[in-house]
């Protein structure tokens, strides 16, 4: 055999952020969730990190005098748990409940580690979309600091409906509960069903069960 086909032969394959995400192998498996099973609790082990295939999880906190508020929505292709992989392992920050049926990939932290160490393209990724999580949250911080009730609750529904892909002209949200909508506005569920009323009556979604929301809801932020 010729030497350099031999070599080429043996060469190891080229690291793949999408396949080691997506198949299990050493330390990474496969996990289903059923909606409203919660992925893990405020308080739990931070021993794994997880990276969502499909679905979509709230993340809650609950304070020391047992109120609880929904701080943020996570969907497929994004990291949760994080916090896991920091240099001295801790207790989960929040919980993490399913809002639909769900798929993720369970790594464990030792190994997660290890690759972003190891891996720069998964690194890169990671990097990546933890920045894209901290830019989120300070227009979340904004958007209470300076917008209505009405803009947070429009705003919030066009995150869930992923407007901003072309051609999108109208998607149906994964179910959620008016009392959730209302924590993570800060505001009362009476005030929500209002402007979800108001917003039905202009056309801008269509509510009967699951919410269908049309492009057309930006015009409430858009507009004074």
């Amino acid at each position: 055999m010729n030497p350099r086909h031999e070599s080429t032969a043996m060469a190891t394959p080229e690291f793949d952020p999408a396949q080691f995400l997506a198949v299990a192998g050493v330390g990474r498996k496969l996990v289903q969730v059923k909606a409203g099973q919660a992925l893990f609790t405020q308080g739990d082990d931070a021993n794994c990190v997880f990276y969502i295939q499909k679905g979509r999880f709230k993340i809650t906190v609950i304070s020391n005098a047992g109120k609880e508020a929904t701080i943020t929505l996570v969907g497929a292709g994004e990291f949760v748990g994080e916090e896991s992989i920091i240099s001295i392992p801790g207790q989960r920050l929040a919980t993490a409940t399913a809002i639909t049926s769900c798929l993720v990939m369970k790594i464990q932290r030792l190994d997660m580690i290890r690759s972003l160490r190891e891996e720069s393209q998964l690194s890169d990724m990671f990097t990546a979309l933890l920045l894209r999580r901290s830019m989120r949250t300070q227009a979340d911080l904004v958007d209470h600091l300076f917008n209505s009730s009405e803009k947070r609750l429009a705003r919030i529904l066009l995150l869930m409906a992923e407007f901003g892909k072309p051609d999108d002209q109208e998607t149906l949200i994964p179910q959620i509960t008016q009392e959730t909508l209302a924590e993570m506005i800060g505001t009362t569920r009476s005030r929500v069903s209002f402007f979800m009323n108001r917003f039905r009556k202009m056309g801008f979604i269509d509510y009967d069960g699951r919410i269908t929301v049309h492009k057309t809801l930006l015009n409430v932020i858009l507009h004074e």
